[in-house]
């Protein structure tokens, strides 16, 4: 469901993936782009990577 601010982005994201540079690019590139963390990062493992869940919203 799209967000229906003028600027049409999501107001709430939830960014996942293996915890990798590119995923931290990813967060960091949200955050350039007006978002701010939302409550703390989720890991879990599978025995053989690591994967990561961050919550974003759009800052005021």
């Amino acid at each position: 469901m799209k967000d229906d601010t003028s600027s049409g982005k999501l107001r709430y994201r939830l960014i996942t993936g293996p915890d990798t540079a590119a995923f931290c690019e990813r967060v960091s590139a949200l955050l350039d782009d007006g978002y701010v963390l939302y409550g703390s990062p989720q890991l879990t493992f599978d025995g053989t990577t690591t994967y990561v869940a961050q919550a974003v919203i759009l800052g005021s």
